[in-house]
């Protein structure tokens, strides 16, 4: 059994405002007056002596019928409509399709960092790349490399440093362009200004960076002549922390040391 708070919960969830119960409820609170007042009074039955004693003084009075007990108010459910499927299905609507544009960040351009050494050996100049950004010492792997690769071409073995290294960037008060086509008509312009002092027969740019910033070339032109505008021919030579990391490389520069020597022992003799 349901007691009243219960049952109103659920009266209220199927919205029935007014309704009659056919018996007494248990554990049901009284009526309401108002609920009440809708409810029309009933006539009272008579008792079957009355009633018989009627019947028979009033022979063609129709027979009394009676009275139906009020029934309860049917209690209205909300209808729940399930969807079925359909045979035939709408086409649907086809939606045109907007481009949207996704902002695209911008790629902040950094200047290029290296450090370059200009040094002569002979009829030759050498333009080598500090992997460390400090000038060479005489105890260095690196320039004891390249001393031994100076003996080889039949250079000396002690070149002259010609100026201070090119650090780059080139910092300075005041506005100044810090990108790759700066950087490469500032090396090429120091070199230049070493040439016209005392010409060569060869260029050597040896590293990545001398390559890159004085002879406009890539790594992929390791080993290789390069006829450089304003500076004549040059030599593209792997860097000495690469041919100490990567001896192998070795074989191919001697192979092409060998092709250029008679340039420069042909001017020194």
């Amino acid at each position: 059994m349901l007691n009243e708070s219960r049952r109103r919960a659920y009266l209220d969830a199927m919205q029935v405002v007014h309704w009659l119960p056919r018996t007494e409820l248990p554990f049901a609170a009284p009526s309401r007056d108002c609920v009440l007042e809708h409810v029309e009074a009933l006539p009272s039955p008579l008792e079957p002596a009355e009633q018989a004693a009627v019947t028979a003084a009033l022979p063609n009075a129709p027979r009394p019928v009676e009275p139906a007990m009020p029934e309860p108010a049917k209690v209205q459910r909300p209808k729940i409509e399930v969807p079925r499927p359909s045979a035939a299905r709408p086409a649907m609507t086809a939606v045109p399709e907007v481009a949207v544009e996704v902002p695209v960040a911008k790629a902040v351009s950094l200047p290029p960092r290296f450090a370059l050494q200009v040094l002569r050996a002979g009829s030759c100049v050498v333009l080598v790349e500090l992997a460390t950004g400090q000038a060479f010492q005489s105890r260095d792997p690196s320039y004891l490399l390249l001393k031994d690769m100076l003996r080889a071409a039949g250079l000396p073995d002690a070149p002259q440093i010609l100026g201070e290294p090119i650090r780059w960037p080139f910092l300075q008060r005041g506005q100044l362009d810090q990108g790759p086509d700066a950087a490469c008509d500032f090396v090429q312009g120091f070199v230049m200004a070493q040439l016209e002092q005392a010409p060569c027969t060869c260029l050597w740019l040896v590293g990545l960076p001398a390559i890159r910033f004085a002879g406009r070339a890539n790594a992929e032109d390791y080993n290789r002549e390069l006829e450089v505008e304003g500076l004549g021919l040059a030599w593209a030579v792997p860097g000495l922390e690469l041919l100490m990391d990567e001896p192998e490389r070795k074989a191919a520069v001697w192979q092409a040391m060998r092709r250029l020597m008679p340039r420069w022992k042909n001017r020194d003799e």
